[in-house]
């Protein structure tokens, strides 16, 4: 079971997709974290991701490799990934990305376990301005739209109230 869970900035997503993960698999989940520690901002939100999700759960992080990061830890009955829209951002710096996404898809499309992703819906704003933004985001909507192709299930978070688009 795939399950996209899509939402804006602050929007409850990690939150609805931790609850996800718990009903499914309890202490079972592995968490990848994309995340990296680049400034004083971004240590505070990865701090405050760590103190919200369970502390029983396996962390593995990974913000590149995405494909390879869902084979680790067997023994987790469920795999919750925060967030995609980070690792694109990264895979997007080191010139990576087409073959990022290729292997990552097709991991994903053979999971055995329960996978549960969290991504910005980052398309419904104004057309950026420069070229890497329009890059950026033109890429989270085609990633959101070939995941959802292969997902059961497509949530819309809005000011913390999920929203089934699928499933």
């Amino acid at each position: 079971m795939i399950h996209l869970v899509l939402g804006g900035t602050r929007s409850g997503k990690s939150g609805f997709a931790e609850c996800s993960a718990a009903d499914i698999a309890g202490d079972q989940v592995l968490y990848i974290a994309t995340a990296e520690n680049r400034d004083a901002e971004m240590d505070v939100r990865i701090e405050q991701h760590r103190k919200s999700r369970n502390p029983e759960w396996t962390t593995h992080e990974a913000s590149q490799g995405l494909a390879k990061a869902l084979t680790v830890h067997p023994e987790c009955a469920c795999v919750l990934i925060d967030c995609l829209t980070l690792w694109l951002s990264r895979s997007l710096e080191s010139d990576a990305w087409l073959e990022e996404k290729s292997s990552f898809l097709t991991a994903l499309s053979g999971s055995e376990r329960p996978v549960i992703l969290v991504s910005n819906e980052v398309g419904g704003g104004i057309i950026p301005m420069g070229a890497l933004t329009r890059q950026f985001v033109d890429e989270a909507g085609y990633l959101h739209q070939d995941i959802a192709k292969i997902a059961q299930k497509v949530s819309l978070v809005v000011a913390g109230f999920p929203v089934a688009v699928k499933g």
